[in-house]
């Protein structure tokens, strides 16, 4: 499975973010603190400056981690929390990449023990590599989409750090080494012999990062460059710092590091970014000069979304509006046993929906049939649905499934806002209850639960016959096509079965089911909860690591991971992914007799993960 960073990488230079402690230090925050902690403390202010960068133009930002090992953070008396300050470090970036919504990469940024310069306090390379690995799982756990190693200025404690990442995982990593002016790190190495070195550790990208200004750095990546096939990285200071009144000062201007944009890029470097003393006017400043010097370069799956072209809106025609006789094209692939395959992509948080968009054009590409739309999950506030589910229809040129909760709206609202999506040409709506507000951003949110999923399926079925709730009659009936869903591992499964009947009585035309994992699982609901006379999706959710998959089975409702398949993910070590990809294979493979298709849902917006399961489910 190829990683979307690393295709990514080869259209064009990408553009990193600059410098958190420097941003963190020019807000007030002391630099003898802990600017990891502010992970936990402060994360308003981490996220603010994630979002400055990716508004200046950045395409990777670095979670806010870099000291967050057992012992820099055992300096604060906080070495029991790296799993509780990386975790939330990479949900805070990735959140404010989710209200971005652009398609930005999350790098999980782990610098050095900090053992190497403090003598007497010297650790076996076993603690060392234990220390790094256990910050390593955290990042992973929180979904990072690559690692960084950055600021090293011992090879032995690089080599240690990259083992420990591919020990656990086989994302993409960045290695960078730190160089004084003559060329040498701290360790006495010079560029000929990290290269061969951080080569021989099967790194994807090979780099140098901090301690001197952009002409430094570029000698030394022009250096790398030239000895090496895979890509090259340099993110320099902003110069040397100085004191001024106290205050750490660096003084080579955005305009100075956009002329050096332009000659990295030149050089031949695929990663451009700032280290101490960059600033998002930095990055602004490069990225305008990138731009200038290239066109503009966006990931293949984005550049398939075509903007449309202004025109005069068509004249509505009553005639032509669809009837209960026009199926949808989800509808009638079923009907005519086509194997079916949704993939579930949540709306952006905020209002840019890019790399959604994105995401559903490379979807349609390898085969997906049709794009699942959330309705706020877990009671988050994101994008209505149902302008999502409009967007991907007219831009990505996919259908769309919307979820309609009961949870925000009454009768009134519940009917006015599906008449409109029926205007907009959406006509896929899975019927849900919806998670009650105290789970997301606003418990103090009053939940309205008019009515539940199975009245909220009679209600699209009386307007599919042309009346409302109250039996009004309307000008023309509406053509829905009505999922329902089903948890088949439930609590409460006696009553599972009981709703799902008075669903499919209310008249609902598919399930979709909550996760399943394997065949005996799929047989065992279907003659627990049967007979169920629609077609049937099957809930498919691949597990991406151990840790993951001993998240989904202890910590989610309804979803049951069996003892074998976390055993064969533990066992998988570093090759979490594939064996992820392999055990959802095979899986759909084995039940493919069993249902009408499938629903995936990718975790931590990895759509790649998705596509690669549609290209060889459609081989």
């Amino acid at each position: 499975m190829r990683s979307p960073f690393l295709e990514r990488l080869e259209l064009g230079p990408l553009l990193a973010d600059g410098a958190m402690g420097t941003m963190l230090y020019a807000e007030g925050v002391d630099y003898r603190r802990c600017f990891d902690e502010l992970n936990l403390s402060d994360p308003a202010l981490v996220q603010s400056i994630h979002r400055r960068f990716i508004t200046a133009g950045a395409e990777l930002i670095e979670t806010n981690t870099f000291a967050a090992n057992r012992f820099k953070l055992g300096l604060h008396g906080l070495a029991e929390k790296v799993r509780d300050i990386n975790l939330r470090g990479v949900k805070l970036a990735r959140e404010v990449r989710e209200v971005a919504g652009e398609p930005v990469f999350v790098a999980g940024a782990v610098g050095p023990s900090g053992l190497a310069l403090r003598a007497g306090l010297a650790r076996s390379p076993e603690e060392i590599s234990a220390a790094f690995l256990e910050q390593i799982e955290a990042l992973l756990e929180g979904g990072v989409d690559l690692l960084i190693f950055e600021t090293f200025t011992d090879l032995d404690e690089l080599r240690l750090a990259v083992g420990a990442a591919r020990s656990a995982c086989d994302l993409p990593i960045i290695a960078q080494m730190t160089f004084n002016e003559d060329e040498r790190t701290l360790s006495g190495q010079d560029p000929a012999q990290v290269v061969p070195a951080l080569e021989a550790l099967g790194v994807d990208i090979i780099g140098t990062n901090c301690t001197i200004g952009p002409q430094g750095v570029l000698a030394i990546a022009d250096r790398m460059a030239h000895r090496t096939h895979r890509a090259v990285s340099a993110m320099p200071n902003a110069g040397l710092p100085t004191v001024v009144e106290g205050r750490f000062l660096y003084l080579s201007t955005p305009q100075y590091f956009a002329e050096y944009a332009r000659r990295f890029a030149e050089s031949g470097v695929r990663i451009i970014g700032g280290c101490c003393g960059t600033t998002p006017l930095h990055i602004k400043a490069m990225k305008e000069a990138l731009a200038a010097a290239a066109p503009a370069v966006r990931p293949a799956a984005a550049r398939a979304v075509t903007a449309k072209v202004t025109e005069p809106p068509p004249a509505y025609d009553d005639a032509q509006a669809p009837t209960t006789e026009t199926p949808t094209g989800l509808a009638d692939k079923l009907a005519q046993g086509h194997y079916v395959i949704s993939v579930e992509l949540d709306p952006p948080k905020g209002i840019n929906p890019a790399k959604v968009l994105a995401g559903a054009a490379m979807l349609k590409q390898v085969g997906a049939d049709c794009i699942n739309i959330g309705d706020s999950p877990m009671a988050r506030v994101r994008m209505s649905c149902i302008a999502m589910a409009h967007l991907v229809q007219e831009q990505a040129g996919i259908e769309a499934i919307i979820h309609f909760t009961t949870r925000d709206r009454n009768l009134m609202a519940i009917q006015s806002e599906l008449i409109g999506a029926h205007a907009l040409g959406i006509r896929n709506v899975i019927a849900l209850t919806g998670d009650p507000p105290r789970l997301g951003d606003y418990p103090n949110a009053t939940g309205i639960w008019d009515v539940d999923s199975i009245g909220l399926i009679s209600i699209l079925k009386r307007l599919n016959e042309g009346r409302d709730y109250a039996g009004n009659a309307l000008a023309r009936p509406t053509s829905f096509f009505v999922a329902c869903a089903l948890t088949p591992q439930a609590p409460d499964r006696v009553k599972e079965r009981e709703r799902l009947r008075r669903k499919l009585d209310a008249g609902a035309d598919l399930v979709m089911t909550q996760p399943l994992y394997t065949r005996e699982e799929v047989e065992e609901a279907l003659e627990y909860f049967g007979p169920i006379e629609v077609p049937i999706l099957l809930g498919v959710l691949p597990v991406q690591s151990y840790r993951h998959a001993e998240f989904l089975h202890h910590e989610v409702p309804g979803i049951f991971v069996p003892d074998h398949i976390r055993e064969r993910m533990r066992l998988a070590g570093e090759r979490g992914l594939q064996e992820g990809l392999a055990i959802t294979l095979e899986f759909v493979e084995e039940v493919r007799d069993l249902c009408a298709g499938v629903y995936i849902m990718p975790s931590f917006g990895r759509y790649e993960m998705a596509a690669e399961i549609i290209k060889l489910l459609r081989r």
